[in-house]
């Protein structure tokens, strides 16, 4: 899955526990109609991807959504949620699609005047 927006905050790497366990949150700002704030961590390796990104930038971040199962003292079943990011890139304010040329302006096209439906019908039956 993808999520795409701007950085509204970029944490430091976090260490936990004893084997070095590394994790580093962001926090994106969807653009839509209700525009929403959705906390996504990366983990381990994964923690360096955010270290050329700075707060603004228009991201498109590929995440995996991961839930897991609790058992509290008192034997009540708890679930929780983590969206983890494990790819991370610029977004082109152009909006044009990746790897595509610019499509030149409607001038550039001469119209079709000799157009004679009979001579181009190319469909099968």
């Amino acid at each position: 899955m993808e999520i795409q927006g701007k950085i509204k905050k970029i944490d430091e790497t976090k260490t936990f526990g004893n084997n070095g366990f590394r994790k580093r949150e962001m926090v994106i700002t969807t653009d839509e109609q209700y525009p929403q704030h959705i906390l996504v961590e990366f983990i381990q390796d994964k923690c360096d991807l955010l270290n050329s990104f700075q707060v603004g930038g228009e991201v498109k971040v590929s995440i995996n959504i991961r839930g897991r199962e609790w058992v509290n003292p008192q034997g009540e079943t708890k679930y929780f949620n983590s969206i983890q990011g494990w790819r991370i890139e610029n977004v082109q304010a152009e909006g044009g699609a990746e790897g595509m040329p610019p499509v030149p302006p409607m001038e550039a096209f001469e119209p079709a005047n000799d157009f004679k439906e009979e001579d181009h019908d190319d469909l099968p039956f």
